[in-house]
């Protein structure tokens, strides 16, 4: 019978499924203690039906269902019938009588502990303890990623987003903040390390704005001479300059109606400085070589990699300005702190006609990325130009092998079920159980014999 242990909040429910009455009354008095609600079925029938019907977050099982058999066979079958049924559901296998063999290949098979009886306390709660928590850990992420991805869809639905790819939270709320901003003509500062996609964040501002069926010019500040940044912005008449054969339009007459791109605005000059922000004060500036004042309506969007405050306080950028250029601030992180972005991005450069593994997913996330998704694109067009179609690995990619995850560990002495689970890793082969246990082979036998576990 379904039995609630505790009354109001509870950690989780357990399924018992033991054909020992006592042992079910037992684990429902232990777990009524520590907020955790018990469920029990004497058998695999019962047990499965349970499931069917109620929410369970995890069970333990018995392996030996009948008095004239101890070789966990109708146990094995009653996990592999859970997993097929419930796989993401921990089960937990309690048992006197079956063997290590047993043990291990489910262990391998998906089963997330294995302990004997009569059983410790202690250590039963905080195995099933753990469980449950984790368990409750990634559900919340779950409901998490589900509204990301509803939320996100939203955004795709309401905006123009030109392409832009992204899946992580933090890109979200950067680009949640670019469309809020769009519709509104003021200056906005994109600030964010060199190569992490600030020009793409411009483009959705723009595609958003009320001028969006105007032009959209950019400019490189970072790329160009001192002496030729003010004709650039301006324009300048002939003659104005040595090499100036003729009149030409600047980037702010071009961006007329439109929106204005300036990249790297921290390497703007001091005079192109000043003269900028007379523009963005008055709507009004002079070519370079002419006296005669336009009239311009523009809106400006500025990005920059650098600390501006700091630039301001050594004196190399002008302070009315920051002001006027930072209306709003819209920060997008580096690549590394938005990790979620990382799989979409490279899937998105390397095209249709190549798939990566699962190492070289594991590759792409734990690699730094230095240069942002500019690192990323190009490594991934590198790899979709050089490499033949097909599935991918991490050495495909020219990436380090990705790092082992480290092995649990129990405590610096191993435990019985820290040791079956090594075995269970290893495939039974005691010498890779011993190493990722820290011990010798000579050392994992005699704890072996000491836990009561046949040697393999």
């Amino acid at each position: 019978m379904p039995d609630t242990a505790a009354q109001g909040a509870v950690l989780g429910t357990v399924l018992v499924i033991d054909d020992n009455a006592g042992v079910a009354d037992a684990l429902r008095l232990l777990f009524s203690l520590h907020e955790i609600r018990t469920l029990a079925a004497p058998g695999p029938e019962e047990g499965l039906a349970l499931l069917e019907r109620e929410d369970v977050d995890l069970v333990i099982q018995d392996m030996n269902f009948r008095a004239d058999t101890t070789s966990g066979e109708e146990g094995a079958r009653l996990h592999a019938a859970i997993r097929e049924r419930h796989p993401d559901l921990p089960v937990v296998l309690l048992t006197a009588w079956t063997d290590l063999a047993t043990a291990v290949s489910l262990v391998k098979a998906g089963a997330a502990d294995y302990l004997g009886k009569p059983w410790d306390d202690d250590k039963l709660l905080a195995t099933v303890t753990n469980l449950l928590e984790l368990g409750a850990a990634n559900r919340r992420l779950q409901r998490d990623a589900r509204a990301r991805r509803a939320r996100q869809q939203e955004l795709r639905s309401r905006y123009r987003l030109e392409g832009f790819v992204f899946a992580d939270a933090a890109t979200e709320r950067v680009v949640t903040l670019a469309c809020q901003v769009a519709r509104a003509d003021v200056p906005v500062l994109i600030t964010g390390p060199s190569g992490a996609g600030k020009e793409r964040i411009a483009a959705i501002i723009q595609a958003n704005s009320a001028v969006r069926s105007g032009p959209f010019v950019t400019l490189n500040c970072g790329a160009l001479p001192a002496e030729l940044v003010e004709a650039e912005l301006f324009g300048a008449e002939a003659g104005a300059y040595t090499g100036a054969a003729k009149a030409r339009e600047g980037r702010f007459e071009a961006a007329d109606g439109g929106t204005l791109f300036l990249d790297e605005i921290g390497n703007l000059p001091p005079a192109g400085q000043m003269k900028l922000l007379r523009v963005l004060e008055t709507g009004r500036y002079s070519r370079l070589g002419s006296a005669q004042e336009r009239q311009v309506r523009v809106r400006v969007i500025s990005a920059t990699n650098a600390e501006l405050p700091a630039m301001i306080a050594e004196g190399r950028f002008r302070e009315d300005l920051y002001y006027r250029l930072n209306l709003i601030e819209v920060r997008l992180p580096p690549l590394r702190e938005r990790p979620d972005d990382i799989v979409p991005l490279a899937r998105a450069f390397l095209g249709d006609a190549h798939r990566l593994d699962d190492d070289a997913v594991a590759a792409l996330q734990q690699h730094d990325w230095p240069g942002n998704v500019r690192e990323l694109r190009n490594t991934m067009q590198r790899v979709a130009l050089l490499q033949p179609p097909g599935r991918l690995g991490a050495a495909q990619l020219g990436l380090p092998a990705p790092r082992a995850r480290p092995a649990p560990r129990a405590a610096d002495e191993p435990d019985r079920e820290a040791i079956v689970q090594a075995l269970a890793r290893a495939g039974g082969v005691v010498a890779q159980a011993a190493a990722d246990l820290g011990l010798s082979r000579q050392a994992l036998y005699r704890r072996l014999d000491r836990h009561g576990i046949a040697r393999p």
